[in-house]
């Protein structure tokens, strides 16, 4: 099968992947790995700056001996991604923190919907920043998946719950903010590269330091109690920061930002499928439709810009 280099048609940080379906899947099976956080989350009852600590830290250690193996195998990476990375780090240390407070002041529903909120600040920026304009299919399924996510949420024929609303949406916002500094980071840190774990484990490092300091400056650090929290959050450890972001980061460089951005929206569906098996959480029949609405648009806008873009490659003279 003949690939089409991504740089034929994409400027930006990207210019050395390639198109194929196989980041959509990786992207995909990704975005289901990580739906699992808000569950074990729950489980584990730790405070927002326990839960960030303790996610990357118990994460760090299996992460750098496949970065290790990764870097004997395709050499070092240059000092600049490698800080690229950390900063992304610090972005996902504030996104963990701020997003639990949001669900703790608005609710889960709210607090799920402003997180998401992401997909249009890293279309915003990419299209700025990079000229990664959205086409057509992505604009269409922009306020489709987002309407899905809305419904996914419970927000639709429910009451709010939270107690002090104003401070959870500003929460809510700071976590999109957060969220799409670190996709947008993450994605530069790895472009150009093969390596996966690397990234990876520099980002988790740097989360680890950002929490670690945020929870000496304002306390939450502690487990109470110590078991089964811990437990949970190794897990959640091995899961989401491990599995699921390798997964993420393998595809994040072979894709335009928002079409990455799109398929991690299939997370809160994912999450409600598994807060329904686990915790008894069964969706009313909006809630489902949410869900159809926002994986069939995310899918299918991202196949969508997939084809757009190996067809606008297939024109250029120059393929291998």
């Amino acid at each position: 099968m003949q690939l089409i280099p991504y740089s034929k048609f994409v400027t930006g940080p990207s210019k050395s992947t390639v198109i194929t379906g196989r980041p959509l899947v990786l992207a995909g099976l990704g975005a289901t790995v990580i739906s699992s956080s808000a569950v074990l989350v729950v489980l584990s009852a730790a405070s927002p700056v326990a839960t960030a600590f303790y996610r990357a830290a118990l994460a760090l250690p299996v992460l750098a001996i496949l970065a290790v193996i990764e870097r004997r195998r395709l050499g070092r990476r240059a000092l600049a991604q490698r800080l690229r990375a950390g900063g992304a780090g610090v972005f996902l240390a504030v996104d963990l923190i701020l997003w639990t407070h949001a669900i703790a002041d608005v609710g889960a529903g709210v607090a799920t919907v402003l997180g998401n909120l992401q997909v249009l600040f890293v279309a915003a920026i990419a299209w700025l920043a990079w000229r990664e304009r959205p086409g057509r299919a992505v604009a269409f399924a922009l306020p489709v998946v987002m309407l899905g996510v809305v419904l996914v949420s419970g927000l639709v024929g429910a009451h709010g719950s939270g107690t002090r609303p104003l401070a959870g949406i500003w929460y809510g916002v700071g976590t999109s903010v957060a969220y799409a500094g670190f996709l947008l980071m993450l994605r530069r840190s790895s472009a150009g590269s093969a390596h996966v774990a690397g990234p990876v484990a520099d980002a988790t490092a740097g989360t680890a330091l950002a929490s670690l300091a945020f929870g000496l400056v304002f306390g939450g650090l502690a487990l109470h109690p110590l078991w089964p929290g811990i437990g949970w959050l190794a897990l959640l450890a091995l899961l989401s920061q491990t599995a699921g972001w390798l997964l993420i980061t393998s595809s994040l460089p072979r894709l335009p930002a928002v079409v990455s951005s799109l398929m991690l929206l299939l997370q809160p569906a994912a999450s409600l499928a598994l807060a329904a098996v686990i915790l008894g959480q069964r969706p009313t029949p909006l809630q489902i439709i949410g869900a159809t609405l926002t994986c069939g648009g995310a899918v299918l806008a991202s196949l969508a810009a997939t084809r757009r873009l190996t067809r606008s490659a297939g024109a250029c003279p120059a393929t291998a």
